[in-house]
């Protein structure tokens, strides 16, 4: 099994389970976390989902280069179903690195180890990131005259310092938690073995909190990172004034005023 996909109440876990191919994404992986990013964005009793890698040296070393990356640029014949569905579709891979697929509940990344590549990329669509005290990060696609297109142009320059940024994406080389976490990419760095128990407190504190809310404000970050102020702010007031309007705020205040912890419907 390429995924390990498990709901524990309301967290979902999703496990790269590839620890001998560096968790890389092979067709059945990308396959399998496409139907695990569906399952989780569309169940309303899923508040969190927590990404990880099976293992504790590699949490990902992207597309594999033996099996994906030949399939899609035709240098390898489709042999399983698995090869059809994806050459088939062109955009089932870019749905599984999250690069064009909207989830707007909270993603925690534990990063149990190296990231690299598409390992990295689909980083970038998570909201909280704790890594292991020996994770490094990294894009050495230049290295092999390929372009990382899985966001990384686009993206990394919009969450770290443009000059850092182009020095991951131009020389290949890697970087280490400590870099990551003051460069702001990363939230924590945690002694190794102790990366999903940081992971499942975050998402813990998420899963509590108003879920129409969570919604509205990570869409309204998303969606307005890249507008002028005035349009931003009015996408802020779109998303924001119907969690006013909602149960879930009628109750939150009324919870605090009762001194006891609210009972979100999520409605």
């Amino acid at each position: 099994m390429s995924l390990i996909y498990e709901k524990k109440g309301p967290i979902a876990y999703i496990t790269l389970n590839r620890p001998d191919a560096q968790n890389a994404f092979d067709p059945e992986t990308v396959i399998a976390i496409v139907d695990a990013w569906k399952d989780y964005r569309d169940d309303d009793s899923l508040r969190c989902a927590i990404l990880t890698g099976a293992g504790t040296e590699v949490f990902s070393s992207g597309a594999d280069l033996k099996r994906l990356i030949p399939l899609i640029t035709g240098a390898r014949p489709p042999e399983t179903e698995a090869d059809k569905a994806v050459q088939k579709d062109p955009y089932m891979t870019q749905k599984a690195f999250l690069r064009n697929f909207k989830i707007y509940k909270p993603i925690v990344a534990a990063i149990n180890g190296t990231a690299i590549a598409g390992g990295f990329e689909i980083l970038y669509a998570t909201d909280i990131r704790v890594a292991s005290e020996d994770a490094k990060f990294g894009l050495q696609e230049a290295k092999w005259s390929i372009v990382p297109m899985m966001g990384s142009t686009v993206r990394l320059p919009r969450q770290i310092p443009y000059a850092k940024a182009m020095e991951i994406l131009l020389t290949g080389e890697l970087i280490d938690a400590e870099e990551a976490l003051r460069l702001g990419f990363i939230n924590k760095i945690v002694p190794k073995g102790q990366v999903m128990a940081e992971a499942e407190r975050y998402a813990n504190i998420l899963a509590k909190n108003g879920p129409l809310a969570i919604k509205a404000i990570k869409q309204g970050v998303l969606e307005g990172i890249g507008l002028p102020l005035k349009e931003g702010l009015a996408k802020e007031l779109e998303y924001g004034i119907p969690v006013f309007l909602s149960e879930d705020a009628r109750e939150g205040p009324r919870a605090f005023k009762e001194k006891r912890e609210p009972k979100f419907q999520g409605k």
